[in-house]
């Protein structure tokens, strides 16, 4: 555990700040790639960093904030998708404007993904985490979740590839 894992219990404003700068743009890649959208990603990584301050008594010494913080980030982002298809049944979806740093075609296999499937993939490919890293993350086994990966990764590969014969 490094100084700020150990003392962001009881840091202030500064103790913040150095969070946000070393994690803030990880978790916006992170959730960039579960939401695929840019201000969505942005909205839920400065959520992420409010509620993390706010509950920061929580957070437990000889934890890893790291992983304290992408487990936030992961459920803010599937409230947010939760609260989207609610909406959707009852209103149509904002018009937003197509200036997402994404390609079209990996945004597209990539919304085929559960919410779940796209941040285990995203966690382990983006962000290089280990299987006990997203086991903190996840709350769940390092062997399921290493299952899961696979089985998401194969459905990835298969959906690109499937995109790819498509095209011209």
């Amino acid at each position: 555990m490094d100084e700020l894992d150990q003392s962001f219990a009881e840091g202030g404003e500064e103790v913040l700040d150095l969070a946000m700068e070393r994690y803030g743009q990880p978790l916006l890649r992170y959730c960039m790639g579960i939401l695929c959208q840019e201000q969505d990603a942005q909205d839920v990584v400065q959520a992420t960093f409010w509620k993390a301050y706010q509950r920061r008594s929580r957070f437990q010494k000889g934890t890893s904030l790291s992983a304290w913080l992408y487990r936030i980030a992961y459920t803010t982002s599937i409230d947010l998708l939760r609260r989207r298809r609610v909406q959707s049944l009852f209103f149509p979806p904002p018009e937003r404007p197509e200036t997402e740093p994404m390609d079209e075609t990996l945004r597209e296999a990539l919304l085929a993904l559960t919410p779940r499937e796209r941040a285990l993939v995203l966690g382990r490919v983006l962000e290089e985490k280990s299987y006990e890293q997203l086991a903190e993350i996840f709350q769940a086994p390092p062997a399921t979740l290493r299952k899961r990966y696979e089985r998401a990764k194969h459905k990835l590969a298969k959906l690109l590839t499937e995109a790819q014969t498509e095209k011209p």
